[in-house]
């Protein structure tokens, strides 16, 4: 054996803080780790170092029981000795945003450098697959390399493998993501655990080493060889000094040493060969078989990941660009609170949790987290838009009709916006403090006369406008300086068309006395159950299911809207259909049908369907979850007992929709099943395009040779688009993260919208009843055709857009500073997606990321309406960079490559 061969031996745990326990109880087993580690390395200085897993939310949880132990802690970080960072959780890279990613590594950052050094250590344990933009925001991020135990074969675990056709000849390569960021990769190809208790005692070690140097040897491109003392919950090897001692007896020819993730990196890049495979783009396990890839987690419990979307694009799509206008109007840009929601948010994006497949209890703890983190962000924005609201100059109203109850519409997507808005105004409002008896202020406000009031635009024209008369209602302020103001109010919903609302700006709309009359009048019915505006054609079948005409490629797709029922005998990470079973659909199914709007700016339809499917699994499933049979290898068929499912479907289009809307409502009365939407598109197409962490990646649509999963489902975010030349179809979604392109001739388009099941699975039995998702659940979709690119078409930008809600107040006629209709920036790259504006909590500068969506080079031409006093280009981290030339009147370019990620610093005066 070589002189050479060096055992790198790092100690740490892999500490998922809810999982098969709720998180209590993994808590008080983090507390003890904890406490034995700082007295092992205060009484033994050859037990040199401990990661602590890639997350500072450990510190956190441990300092919460055990404060008095920070100053040791302190000193054991800043001695090099426990090493912390870079992320603030170990998230699931596929079901977290975008900007929940950045966020996590900016936070992680952030609460290390308190303590000391950073590690810079791009650490994926147990991710259940990995994005292809990853190495792009390691490098932004100072990192250069990425270990990870999932996504390439071999994969180690239980997606391990045997045969040949590895995607990596070592377990050291080098990852590509798509802009060309290359990073060192390795994988735990005997998976993160394989140094985990090793022997003291010689005759166990010798055995013990002569298994773990071969295997690890098998796959290594170096004699450096590492080995991962610790695993899943794992309490420290105290005794590891002396283990390590007696495996120096037994193997001179080895060096065996208590390493650390930096020493085995800079020694193994002395001695890697120029042979190294090059991976590039996303780590899918595409070259397994497919039953061990936890794809499914995707549609385990979907109601979380609805959760998750609502309140990741509450604090990065709305509240975070909203304070940072509001900042610039001299409201104080709440760090502290953001903060705070983010880490609330960031506490369910650990894989174990958002992936769903956790016990009962640490789900139910989870709606908890996501409700407190989306109420702080409801304050900020409330807060925000106030502020901006306020300063609007809405004095131009009074000459359009009488007695003007001013509105704002905010657009804060990154893209000129038209659609529907609804936004509640008080027509007269009376405090209680001034004196009203309940008797007089319920007469009042009875009294108030809403009649001939028209809804106008800034310019005057009046708008067609759907007017609730919501009665009276009770309301308070609750001042900064004084108590609690209650009062009673007359109150209406509004509901109109906002059009041409332009990117991260707004618009202000009064309703006033006046007997302007709209311009667009009449309906988007052009027959009982057909729907059209100037772009599509809608024509809804007996069975509910649809047929969409793109009127600028002529393209038809039908047959759009069936749903799709299977049983599901696999559990919360992977899904099994009985063998044999044939799927129920609502093709044929006879639906009932009502008028839900007709105006002139959308027109609605319900469809209802009255379904009967199996009741559950037969039980036979029982007997085989208790026996702890594979999945892949049950054998329970369906019961033959029925039970009701109603599902409510509404479609919707508007008059500017680019797209039909779809709201499916499930009354979900059964067990151990799984429901579909099923879209075929009839395209002539090998590949598609899916939504994932800053890029639309591009996947084939037949999976790998090795793949003998009958199920080929994947993960997205936004949206998945199916397109050949001159024409493409895109299905966005609302927290739907489960999809599949189906090989049945078609390219069907299927989008997961339950998954009932039954247990975790994994190591062990823990039935999950709650994961059976029963009762009325409520999803969103929206259909886009385009011409065949979804980029050029604009199909990404509505997809995108649809996942952000409108955000809409009612102000006062007062002067102010901000035009009725205005923009603090504007750019003109349609390859670019807007992806965040925030504030700087060091600097107090604004920060503004894009992301090229497109293989070509592409150019950002910004101008802004703010006082800018300068300009640079930034990372991820905030980091200032290249100064940037503004141009007379706020102007810059800036080239940005393909699938570039790029971030600009702009520093304006308040």
């Amino acid at each position: 054996m070589d002189q050479s061969r060096k055992a790198h031996i790092i100690s740490h745990t892999h500490w998922d803080r809810e999982w098969y326990l709720p998180y209590e109880k993994h808590h008080v087993r983090l507390i003890e780790l904890m406490d034995s580690l700082l007295a092992t390395m205060e009484k033994e200085p050859e037990y040199r170092s401990f990661f602590l897993d890639g997350q500072t939310i450990i510190i956190e949880d441990y300092l919460q029981v055990r404060p008095e132990k920070k100053e040791q802690l302190e000193q054991l970080i800043r001695d090099g000795r426990i090493i912390i960072g870079p992320w603030y959780i170990l998230q699931d890279a596929f079901l977290t945003s975008s900007e929940a990613n950045v966020r996590n590594m900016q936070i992680g950052h952030q609460d290390a450098e308190k303590y000391g050094t950073v590690a810079k250590i791009g650490y994926f344990p147990d991710t259940f697959g990995l994005t292809g933009q990853i190495p792009q925001l390691m490098v932004q991020s100072g990192i250069d390399n990425a270990f990870f135990g999932r996504g390439v074969k071999p994969t180690g675990f239980n997606n391990t493998v045997s045969d040949g056709g590895y995607e990596s000849s070592f377990s050291e390569l080098m990852w590509e993501g798509p802009d060309g960021s290359k990073v060192l990769g390795i994988l735990f190809a005997n998976w993160y655990s394989n140094g985990n208790e090793v022997p003291v005692d010689k005759e166990e070690a010798k055995k013990f080493w002569d298994r773990k140097l071969a295997d690890a040897e098998k796959y290594a491109s170096t004699q450096e060889l590492l080995y991962m003392n610790g695993c899943d919950h794992q309490p420290i090897q105290t005794d590891l000094p002396e283990a390590i001692r007696t495996a120096k007896e037994l193997y001179p020819d080895t060096e065996f040493i208590h390493s650390n993730f930096d020493d085995y990196l800079k020694a193994v890049r002395e001695k890697l060969p120029q042979d190294l495979s090059s991976v590039k783009g996303e780590l899918r396990s595409q070259r397994t078989d497919g039953w061990g890839t936890l794809v499914n987690t995707a549609s385990a419990r979907v109601y979380l990941k609805q959760m998750n979307q609502r309140g990741q694009t509450l604090l990065e799509k709305v509240a975070e660009p909203l304070a940072s206008y509001a900042s610039l109007l001299g409201r104080e840009y709440p760090h502290h609170l953001f903060t705070y929601a983010w880490k609330t948010l960031m506490q369910n994006h650990p894989h174990d949790s958002i992936c769903g497949c956790s016990v009962d209890e640490v789900h139910r703890e989870m709606v908890t987290r996501f409700e407190k983190s989306a109420h702080v962000a409801e304050n900020i924005l409330d807060d925000s838009v106030r502020v901006i609201a306020d300063a609007v100059n809405t004095t131009a109203f009074a000459q359009y009709g009488e007695d003007p109850l001013p509105l704002v519409v905010f657009n804060t997507t990154g893209w000129s916006r038209s659609g529907t808005v609804s936004v509640e105004l008080d027509a007269e409002r009376l405090y209680f403090r001034d004196g009203f008896s309940i008797k007089e202020t319920s007469r009042r406000m009875k009294d108030v006369d809403l009649s001939g009031r028209v809804l106008v635009d800034a310019q005057g024209q009046a708008i067609p406008c759907t007017v609730e008369d919501l009665g009276q209602q009770f309301g308070y302020d609750l001042p900064d300086d004084k108590f609690r103001q209650p009062y009673m109010c007359r109150r209406v919903r509004l509901t109109f068309e906002a059009t041409d609302i332009p990117a991260m700006g707004l618009s202000a709309y009064a309703w006033v006395k006046s007997d302007r009359k709209p311009a667009v009048t009449g309906t988007l019915f052009s027959g009982v159950r057909v729907l059209e505006n100037e772009l599509l054609k809608v024509d809804i079948a007996e069975d509910g299911s649809f047929t969409l005409t793109d009127k600028k490629s002529g393209q038809v797709y039908r047959d759009l809207g069936i749903y799709e029922d299977t049983g599901d005998i696999g559990n919360e990470y992977m899904y099994k259909q009985p063998d044999g079973e044939q799927p129920l659909t609502t093709k044929g199914l006879a639906a009932t049908f009502r008028v839900l709007e007709d105006t002139p700016y959308r027109a609605s339809v319900e469809i209802v369907h009255n379904w009967s499917i199996p009741a559950s699994a037969e039980a036979k499933l029982d007997e085989e979850q208790r026996e702890l049979v594979y999945y892949p290898y049950r054998k329970s068929q369906r019961s033959a007992e029925l039970v009701p499912m109603t599902i409510r479907t509404v479609l919707s289009l508007n008059r500017s929709g680019k797209g039909v809307e779809i709201e499916t409502t499930l009354d979900n009365r059964a067990k151990d099943h799984r429901v579909r939407a099923l879209f075929p598109t009839d395209l002539d197409a090998s590949f598609h395009f899916v939504d994932s962490m800053f890029e639309v990646a591009k996947r084939n649509n037949v999976p790998a040779k090795e793949w003998e999963n009958p199920s080929n489902t994947a993960h997205q975010q936004a949206f998945v688009d199916v397109a050949s030349e001159g024409a493409g179809l895109t299905v966005a979604n609302l927290g739907l993260n489960e999809y599949e392109v189906l090989r049945d001739g078609r390219n069907t388009i299927a989008v997961t919208l339950l998954r009932a099941v039954g247990e975790l699975g994994d190591w062990g039995y823990f039935p999950t009843p709650e994961a059976q998702c029963l009762g009325e659940y409520t999803v969103r979709m929206e259909v886009i055709p385009h011409q065949g690119s979804g980029i050029g078409d604009g199909a990404y930008a509505e997809a995108y857009q649809f996942q952000v809600p409108w955000t809409a107040v009612q102000t006062g006629v007062q002067e102010g500073t901000i035009a009725p209709v205005f923009t603090p920036f504007e750019w003109n790259d349609g390859s670019l997606a807007f992806s965040s504006l925030k504030v700087n909590a060091k600097t107090g500068d604004l920060m503004l990321r894009w992301y090229n969506l497109a293989g070509n080079d592409a150019e950002l031409n910004l101008s802004t309406a703010l006082p800018a006093t300068g300009a640079y280009k930034s990372d991820i981290l905030e980091t200032k960079g290249a100064r940037l030339e503004l141009a007379e009147g706020g102007n810059l370019s800036l080239a940005v490559k393909p699938y570039e990620i790029v971030t600009l610093g702009v520093r304006a005066a308040r």
